[in-house]
């Protein structure tokens, strides 16, 4: 090839952290990324919620998160460079599924299972979530499904650490739009910029989430990655409450964390997320005020009645990038050598984030991903019918 460039199309959480990592790794030669937005107001990772859990039913993630619990743990420290400080401050606060009689099979079977592949998990009796979380209503509530270590960070400074530390380790920010990917003799040979410049490369990294299709098309690849809208909701509590919470889910799927105050005369408020399961696909980013009146509030405050009082301060709506089996593709395309993917992550990107760096570099720097078993995520399981499943998603 007539450079050593890496590009990276992408420039969100997932592609800043395989530029970090390579680099971290020692790779030698160029690594540039592409970021059509630097201001990220629309990326999926400057809108998330920020979660981070290892309560998933499959080795696979479970193994993927449990490297990315570890690394969050130590992130602030280790993104630091002398142009950033990042706070990203991951809380452990834990993650508390609310298992109701309709889930109690699923639940006790998810429970076993995610002993038995290494998480680790506590089966809470309802008086030890009444301990945990003094406020909830349990009375329709069996039992609880605690992750302890796990929590959440806060999502734009994850993305801006990953982003800071990517570049002091010397990787190039290009601002622009890939409007063409070039191929010849089956692999790709490097990508054409909008405004007519060309960038030479060994291997082109598809990080770039909801609109990975779109840029495969311009490989001249089909990607079965659908962007989805996903809501969002901030709510200032009505006093400030005596105990943080963990990530609560209730069992029909809303789920809270804590929006730890900034500064001491701010409010103390929570973010609240629903995935709607009928949402049709498509770039939609317009919040629906309805929505948390008519669907996400109710759940809300029927689980605790405190929250009765707490106002909407915001609502925003980001985009999911969505696989058919909910689970992302990670590896190089069947189809066209040096095409390497990194997306499909279904709501899931921040979390994998640092394991996906890590897999992704190691993949591309030696050829396979040994240390991270990323196999059941291959690209062309479903062109072989060939679906990985994991019951474990919100």
């Amino acid at each position: 090839m007539p450079t050593d460039r890496i590009v990276i199309v992408g420039g969100g959480v997932v592609g800043s952290s395989i530029a970090w990592h390579l680099l971290d790794r020692g790779f030698r030669g160029q690594v540039t990324v592409v970021e059509r937005d630097p201001s990220y107001r629309r990326a999926s990772s400057f809108l998330a919620m920020g979660g981070v859990r290892q309560q998933f039913s499959s080795a696979a993630n479970i193994r993927l998160a449990q490297h990315s619990v570890r690394f969050y743990e130590r992130f602030d420290a280790a993104m630091r460079v002398p142009e950033h400080r990042p706070r990203a401050w991951f809380r452990q606060r834990g993650y508390l599924f609310l298992v109701d009689a309709a889930g109690v099979s699923r639940f006790e079977r998810r429970y076993a299972r995610q002993r038995e592949l290494g998480a680790r998990v506590e089966r809470l009796d309802v008086d030890a979530i009444r301990t945990l979380v003094p406020d909830l209503r349990l009375d329709d509530i069996r039992f609880g499904v605690f992750g302890p270590d796990d929590g959440y960070a806060n999502p734009r400074e994850v993305l801006a650490g990953f982003r800071h530390a990517a570049a002091a380790a010397g990787a190039a920010y290009v601002t622009g739009e890939v409007t063409g990917v070039g191929t010849a003799g089956g692999r790709v040979g490097g990508v054409t910029l909008g405004d007519g410049r060309a960038l030479e490369a060994r291997a082109v990294v598809n990080a770039a989430g909801p609109f990975a299709a779109t840029l495969a098309a311009r490989a001249g690849v089909d990607l079965p990655v659908t962007p989805v809208r996903q809501h969002l909701f901030r709510c200032s509590l009505p006093r400030r409450w005596p105990h943080r919470f963990p990530v609560v889910v209730d069992p029909g799927g809303v789920h809270w964390r804590h929006d730890d105050p900034a500064a001491p005369e701010d409010p103390d408020r929570i973010v609240v997320a629903y995935t709607n399961p009928d949402e049709p696909p498509g770039e939609n980013f317009r919040a629906d005020p309805d929505r948390w009146a008519d669907v996400v509030r109710p759940p809300l405050v029927a689980r605790l009645p405190g929250f009765e009082a707490a106002e909407l301060v915001e609502a925003w709506a980001g985009l999911y990038e969505m696989t058919s089996d909910h689970n992302p593709l990670l590896g190089e395309h069947p189809e066209l050598d040096g095409f390497v993917l990194a997306n499909g992550f279904s709501g899931h990107g921040l979390m994998m984030a640092p394991a996906t760096g890590a897999a992704m570099a190691e993949l591309l720097v030696t050829g396979a991903s040994t240390t991270l078993d990323i196999g059941a995520f291959d690209p062309g399981r479903f062109a072989r019918g060939e679906t990985f499943h994991d019951e474990a998603m919100i």
